[in-house]
């Protein structure tokens, strides 16, 4: 690993870090760095994986007020996205290295489209929320059935796993966004956290990228938070998918 190769590990976890506290889908700028810095596309989704977990940590430590909420069927929930990830991250390593990398462009886009959609996604279950009225009870059983398949994307990929969880727990639920918000950032930690885990025991973690990037993406993570008043999400939503699409052609290619 050369002093360049670590300066843009580094640059690229702390960039990751603070897009995802402002903004979200870091991942679009971490894993392509990564495979630009030579990592064979599967090691780089799996190393990662494995470098952003701090991130999730702090989001999720910052909104356990919110989680009350959901006290009784949260334990479900968290079992089903631990199962979902750790699903998905068992597909991932026994997928070949030319399968996952023909899958990438398409998940690339899939993330940029949810991204660039985000805001309306937000505003159209403010809405939604306004028009039920008082909060209703779901099916435990329903929320759980969908939020299965996406915790199996988020273990084998990643890229915009908060806005398919946001999409699913939002059109369910019908408590304030915060709160909604507060059971997303629980259930991506617990997601990313088992995929980690089972990537550890996989033997195909760049440990010396990972070690780099996991300090700087909480570093980065930090910064976005302080800073996520005085910066644009829009602008930097809109950066991020123009930057992803582009990596997608790339892939393509």
């Amino acid at each position: 690993m050369s002093p360049l190769d670590v300066v843009v590990a580094a640059l690229a976890g702390f960039t990751a870090g603070l897009i995802n506290a402002v903004a979200g889908g870091g991942t679009l700028v971490s894993f392509p760095a990564l495979v630009a810095l030579g990592v064979p596309a599967l090691e780089a989704n799996v190393t990662n994986t494995v470098a952003l977990v701090p991130g999730y940590i702090g989001s999720a430590m910052a909104q356990r007020k919110e989680l009350l909420t959901y006290a009784s069927r949260l334990k479900g929930l968290v079992v089903v996205a631990a199962i979902g990830g750790l699903g998905g991250s068992v597909l991932l390593v026994n997928s070949s290295e030319e399968l996952f990398e023909r899958l990438v462009p398409y998940l690339i886009i899939g993330a940029c489209l949810g991204l660039a959609v985000q805001e309306r996604l937000k505003a159209m279950l403010a809405r939604r929320r306004e028009a039920q009225g008082e909060p209703s009870e779901t099916r435990s059983l329903t929320i759980m059935a969908l939020v299965l398949p996406a915790s199996i994307y988020g273990g084998y990929f990643g890229a915009g796993l908060g806005i398919v969880l946001l999409a699913v727990l939002g059109l369910l639920l019908h408590d304030p966004l915060p709160q909604v918000n507060s059971l997303k950032s629980l259930l991506s930690f617990v997601i990313n956290v088992v995929a980690a885990a089972f990537f550890v025991m996989s033997g195909k973690v760049d440990w010396g990228f990972a070690a780099i990037m996991a300090v700087t993406s909480l570093l980065g993570g930090a910064a976005g938070g302080r800073l996520a008043q005085r910066l644009s999400p829009s602008v930097m939503r809109a950066t991020v998918v123009t930057f992803g699409l582009i990596v997608a052609v790339r892939f393509f290619f």
